[in-house]
């Protein structure tokens, strides 16, 4: 058994077989078809109906966006900081698959994407040019755009990647259940996340996402378009953005079919270090000393600015560009990172098993942010340091070309040739993993998988990708970018209604940990004949034994094994469902482990399991000696992980109590879990 993967029995009733999610696939599917469609054929149409969808969103829920997000950047936060922190993203016995580094650079890999070259520059230059208050085109503007530019890419998006990675890596690596946000909503409605509330949980979380990719696709394959124009003189239009997109979808079929994966995985690592190599490149043949300065300033400004930005409506300002202003920019930005938050969390859980909420929110909030705040403050300020120098043109196109943005400005450069292959590289490979990834996750979202560390079949994935190649598409026909903004803002508002049942079901779940710690400190019945305590002898026998692979099976057969049958018996002639598996090790079939579940019915389960973990003998003992590496102890799980025991050396009688012991501290827990969730019944 590997020490951080011992699978437990689902909670509840979850369905575990691995097949299609039909409810979910054939709605999400036929909705978002229909949608594309209608946008391709029905340009105009569409454009008023996604213009009235946006005026209705914004002028009833603009506050409501505003609030969302600051409780979401609180809660996690708190969360963090309070004694739940310390609860692991997995049992409590796993440890952390990645090193603090390699987690720490693939953190830091998930802040980059085509969207920050994109943004970067263009949203630096319009907050400069025709900022919300203010004069525009001075050094005021030109600080507060780089403000404006850090706080849309802050810490706030973060928060709610956060909060998603907390859902799904709690409730996947800790109790076994589907990777889907219909998890983290078990606590709250129970085995009914199995029907239609679960269904429709998981439609928004797919709606959401695919209208998040599909505007990150859309906005890289114009500024792709641009590159090619660049480099070979190619035109900019339909044609060759259509060509750039059926590019992504080949490139995701060949990956889903051929098992590419790890290939592309490299050449996105790589990324990591062009993007690097290109902050690098500006910071040191551009005006060093002057964007060294404005990093540190921008740095403060966030800082000191961030609590009366995050809750900034414009409530007093009646100018219509104004209002028009936060449509386009701090509502589009927290609706776009609402969209992607299944997405990146389904990422962040992935590859944060073993550390501890602590760790994973203040890493996912500072560690990519640092290299964002970092990008947008180089390449913003180069950009606005030419506009300062009175180099309007260059603002101007942007303004009316923002793909242009990032190459115009590396065109004020030496080397530009090499700086722009490096550049469109960069942001073909980030647009490829976008569409290739996230058509992996719409394929996890509307699959049912028995195994969380699985993915859904090929022909699903193709599926999807295919799928968000023709969102983008028709979206990018009937007004480009703007389109892209509008239905990415109407489409996150019912996924971000879903992200509170989230909080609302992780700290139901965090309530129930408190719960059980209180069940393991109440006091057990008392144990007759001393049946519990080992004979001192014995006792200092059993702590110099270190035995191996004869003598663990012999435990498991002689000892083990009759103790769990003889109380699976006696439950079941009492009326229990009970179920008894014995299970053969993947790297030692001569041994095997234990799984007993008792069935409560609407409750948790009790679950309890003997495992044989192997260990490296300590030089001191005499199996060391003898020149046998490894030894095993016979170790107990519940629900909840290891409990860090040792049963070698143990009678029957003493299995057989320490079953029951558990059981009757879970019987303890279930009843404080009951008595706190619902009134007690008036005595008489």
């Amino acid at each position: 058994m590997q020490s951080d993967s011992t699978k437990h029995t689902s909670s509840g009733n979850f369905v575990q077989t691995q097949r299609l999610n039909r409810p979910v696939f054939f709605i999400a599917a036929g909705l978002i078809l229909i949608f594309s469609f209608f946008t391709m054929l029905f340009n105009q149409q569409a454009a008023v109906l996604l213009d009235l969808g946006l005026d209705w969103v914004s002028s009833h829920f603009g506050w409501y966006y505003f609030v969302a997000a600051s409780i979401y950047i609180i809660f996690v936060i708190v969360l963090a900081c309070s004694r739940y922190g310390d609860i692991k993203l997995g049992p409590k016995h796993s440890q952390p698959e990645f090193s603090v580094l390699s987690w720490s650079a693939m953190l830091f890999a998930a802040g980059i994407g085509i969207d920050l070259m994109f943004f970067s520059v263009f949203e630096p230059i319009t907050q400069f040019m025709h900022p919300p208050v203010g004069d525009a085109q001075s050094l005021e503007a030109a600080r507060q755009a780089i403000v404006w530019t850090i706080f849309h890419y802050g810490i706030t998006g973060w928060s709610m990647y956060a909060l998603v990675g907390i859902a799904l890596g709690y409730f996947a690596y800790r109790y076994n259940l589907p990777l889907s946000i219909r998890s983290a909503l078990y606590p709250i409605f129970g085995d009914r996340v199995n029907g239609w509330i679960g269904h429709l949980v998981d439609i928004a979380a797919v709606l959401g996402t695919i209208f998040g990719i599909a505007t990150t696709c859309g906005i890289g394959v114009v500024q792709l378009n641009y590159g090619l124009t660049v480099l070979f003189g190619l035109p900019e239009g339909m044609g060759w953005q259509i060509i750039l997109v059926g590019v992504a979808v080949t490139i995701s079929v060949v990956s889903a079919t051929t098992g590419v994966d790890k290939g592309l995985k490299l050449l996105s690592e790589l990324n990591v270090f062009f993007a690097i190599g290109l902050v690098l490149f500006i910071l040191c043949l551009g005006d060093s000393q002057f964007l060294l300065n404005a990093l540190v300033l921008n740095t403060g400004d966030y800082m000191s600015q961030f609590p009366a930005m995050t809750l900034n409506s414009f409530a007093y300002a009646q100018d219509p560009a104004i209002q028009q202003w936060v449509k386009d920019w701090t509502l589009f930005f927290w609706a776009w990172w609402i969209s992607w938050s299944p997405f990146v969390g389904l990422f962040l859980a992935r590859i944060s098993r073993g550390r501890t909420i602590r760790q994973f929110v203040f890493g996912v909030l500072f560690i990519p942010f640092m290299f964002t705040l970092t990008w947008v403050s180089v390449m913003g300020n180069s950009a606005l340091y030419e506009a300062l120098q009175g180099h309007l043109s260059f603002a101007q196109e942007i303004l009316l070309k923002p793909e242009h943005g990032f190459y115009q400005l590396l065109a004020q450069y030496p080397w530009f040739g090499f700086t722009a292959v490096v550049a469109f590289i960069t942001g073909l490979l980030f647009y490829v993993t976008s569409a290739d990834s996230g058509a992996m996750v719409l394929g996890n979202f509307t699959y049912q998988l028995s195994d969380v560390n699985q993915d859904a079949p090929n022909w699903i994935r193709i599926f999807w990708a295919l799928t968000i190649a023709l969102l983008t598409i028709a979206m990018l026909m009937t007004d480009g970018i703007s389109t892209l903004q509008k239905a990415t803002v109407i489409m996150g508002l019912p996924f971000s209604l879903v992200m509170f049942l989230v909080m609302f079901g992780i700290f139901k779940a965090f309530r129930l940990e408190d719960y059980r710690s209180q069940s393991a400190t109440a006091n057990a019945a008392p144990v007759v004949g001393n049946v519990d305590i080992l004979n001192w002898k014995r006792r200092l026998s059993r702590m110099m034994h270190y035995p191996g692979t004869a003598s663990m099976r012999r435990m498991l057969d002689e000892v083990a094994k009759p103790a769990v049958e003889a109380v699976a018996t006696e439950l079941r002639h009492k009326g229990n469902q009970v179920s008894l598996q014995l299970v053969p090790l993947e790297d030692n079939e001569q041994l095997y482990h234990i799984d007993l579940t008792i069935d409560l019915n609407h409750e948790q389960n009790f679950v309890y399991q003997i495992w044989p973990r192997r260990y490296i003998a300590p030089s001191f003992s005499m199996r060391a000696k003898v020149g046998k590496e490894f030894y095993y102890r016979l170790e107990t799980f519940l629900q909840e992980g290891s409990q860090g025991n040792d049963l070698g050396g143990y009678n029957k009688e003493q299995v057989i109590n320490d079953i029951l012991d558990k059981y009757e501290r879970h019987l303890t827990f279930v009843h404080l879990q009951l008595s706190n969730a619902k009134p007690r019944s008036e005595e008489h």
